[in-house]
């Protein structure tokens, strides 16, 4: 945690940053009448690149998302690679986003020096069709139907897959993957680990030079993938010239590599008469593993590769992976990978009994660990330029002119490259900016320096309405959240104070100015009466409203809600 304070972009550098869902976001879609899950269903995210960030199982990337790594899983029986975890829409199931899996985050710390997660894989075919058929015949009447229903699990027929990371250095990153058969017989398995470049250049439809993977030189029991990115256009939007250079990917065993480019599918997406911009496409290793098409680069190079290992595990073994993603040519890449692990892990251990209460029993110590890693590992790099969002990347193809009528036309200025908290990274991949507030408080307790960070980002100018609003979340940032922002800065300001003995009066004060400004806002939206009700708003007991109060209501008639008016006391003491 030292190092971390004295060198924030070195440890954080690399971390869980990739989103487990990044179809159906407001983000990616370019839709005439702003439904995202119609634009941009789950069917289509294997085909079609994203322009606003990627997803995958326990994906790692920097903190740019220049490169990432994920997993990718087969169990030899599934229609498609698992390659991002599944879930229904709203007009699917009773509610709203609602994922259907089976995962965990099991361990993890403020620096990601150490990372632990975990996936209950069927070892039948997943059923996809099954879970949205039968919730969708239930209409919302009923329990849920969930995965536990199907009998997918049945006789134990999954893997347990854990993944460990952990950092030799801030740039030297091991991991391991375990996978255990908890059934019956013999079952096989696949393991693909994925490395990709995003989709920063196909945009604009101007010529961009673009980074490249191609395969490294093999070793004695290993594969190697490298990735460059010195011959790419830098990121736009940065005040400085940000690049990777040359990593090397290690990947032990005996398998093959495979290679695409992570660029849309267009026939599949577009339909037959469309166009990709290059013959290998993004979803060439389902077709290619599954289906054994033509579909992978056979001079072995993209911006998107991954290595095919084959198991066949036993009833009650296990098979492991090791692998490294560095930056340096290394001739025995996995001759410490235990050791750094084991290291990592330990150090992670007396971290936690540093800060966890001597009182506390063992279970509650194991509970609010797991609750930390849960938060750890929510962490996402969220991108998002509103303004081109709105306007377009090619004025040749610009959007529907009616999306400006629809959300968010109000915020031109908000133009996002951050690592934020995520409420959910499936259910949830967007910042919401009270939820934020409160995920601050329990960061404070093992990363105070991210807690503040978390807190001023929401005002700092990219952020922050010239008005003094505060955005609330993609779907509308106009939308009217509590106002708790203050409470979150008081509490994280003294938590810290009291846990360093140093008060950070600079970090209180320059909250301070900016939530006046929110303040001054605030006051602006009492009742038309001139009573100090406040009007409207999606305000507190959100998720049991009769109605949606974010929208207008019919016949002219006003909500004036006593919750409103009592968040602003409550900012008033704050």
């Amino acid at each position: 945690m030292a190092e971390l304070r004295q060198d924030p972009e070195g440890w954080r550098r690399w971390g869980p940053y990739v989103a487990e869902r990044a179809w159906g976001t407001v983000r990616e879609d370019y839709s005439a009448n702003g439904d995202p899950w119609s634009y941009f269903p789950f069917e289509l995210a294997a085909s079609k690149a994203y322009r606003w960030g990627e997803d995958g199982l326990a994906g790692i990337c920097d903190r740019y998302q220049v490169l990432v790594f994920a997993l990718a899983l087969w169990n030899e029986r599934d229609p498609i690679l698992k390659e991002r975890l599944f879930g229904l829409v709203p007009n699917q199931g009773n509610h709203g986003e609602d994922v259907k899996e089976c995962y965990f985050y099991l361990d993890n710390t403020p620096s990601h020096s150490y990372m632990k997660w975990l996936y209950k894989y069927p070892q039948r075919e997943f059923p996809y069709a099954d879970l949205v058929d039968e919730n969708l015949r239930r209409a919302g009447k009923g329990p849920e139907y969930e995965l536990l229903d199907t009998g997918i699990f049945d006789d134990d027929r999954y893997f347990d897959v854990f993944v460990e990371y952990g950092k030799a250095s801030p740039e030297d990153i091991v991991v391991k993957v375990t996978a255990w058969n908890r059934g019956p017989e013999a079952a096989p398995l696949h393991l693909l680990p994925h490395l990709w470049f995003r989709n920063t250049w196909a945009w604009s439809g101007e010529a961009s030079s673009e980074p490249i993977v191609r395969a490294g030189t093999p070793g004695a029991g290993f594969l190697t993938i490298v990735a460059d990115d010195r011959t790419a256009d830098p990121l736009k939007g940065l005040p400085v010239i940000y690049r990777l250079g040359a990593r090397h990917l290690y990947v032990e065993g005996a398998g093959r590599l495979l290679f695409t480019y992570n660029e849309t599918n267009a026939p599949r997406v577009w339909g037959p008469s469309a166009k990709s911009r290059r013959p290998y496409v993004k979803d060439a290793f389902h077709r290619h593993v599954i289906h054994g098409e033509d579909a992978v680069n056979p001079d072995e190079v993209g911006t998107k590769a991954c290595a095919q290992l084959r198991y066949v595990v036993p009833p009650g073994g296990s098979v492991s992976l090791r692998m490294r993603l560095t930056p340096g040519r290394l001739e025995a890449p996995f001759a410490d990978v235990d050791k750094v692990l084991a290291q990592r892990k330990a150090e992670a251990d007396e971290y936690y009994k540093a800060i966890q209460p001597e009182a506390a029993s063992e279970d509650e110590k194991l509970v609010q660990r797991q609750a930390f890693a849960n938060l750890l590992w929510t962490k996402q790099i969220y991108i998002f330029d509103v303004n081109l969002w709105l306007e377009g990347d090619n004025p040749k193809w610009p959007p529907p002119p009616s999306r400006r009528e629809i959300r968010n036309s109000h915020w031109r200025h908000l133009n996002s490259m951050r690592i934020l908290s995520m409420p959910d990274k499936w259910e949830y991949p967007w910042f919401a900016a009270w939820d934020l507030a409160f995920h601050c408080v329990p960061f404070a307790v093992v990363d105070p320096d991210f807690a503040k960070e978390q807190l001023w980002l929401l005002l700092f100018e990219q952020f922050q309405h010239p008005s003094g609003q505060i955005p609330a979340y993609e779907w509308e940032f106009s939308d009217l959240n509590p106002p708790v922002q203050a409470w979150a800065v008081w509490r994280v300001y003294n938590m810290d104070r009291i846990r360093t003995g140093r008060a950070d009066r600079m970090f209180l004060e320059g909250c301070f100015h900016k939530l006046l400004i929110n303040f001054a806002w605030w006051i602006n939206k009492v009742d038309r009466a001139g009573n100090n009700v406040f009007e409207g708003g999606f305000l507190g007991l959100d998720n049991i409203t009769l109605f949606d109060r974010s929208q207008p209501l019919p016949n002219g008639t006003v909500l004036e809600q006593s919750d409103a008016t009592g968040w602003m006391g409550m900012f008033c003491l704050n």
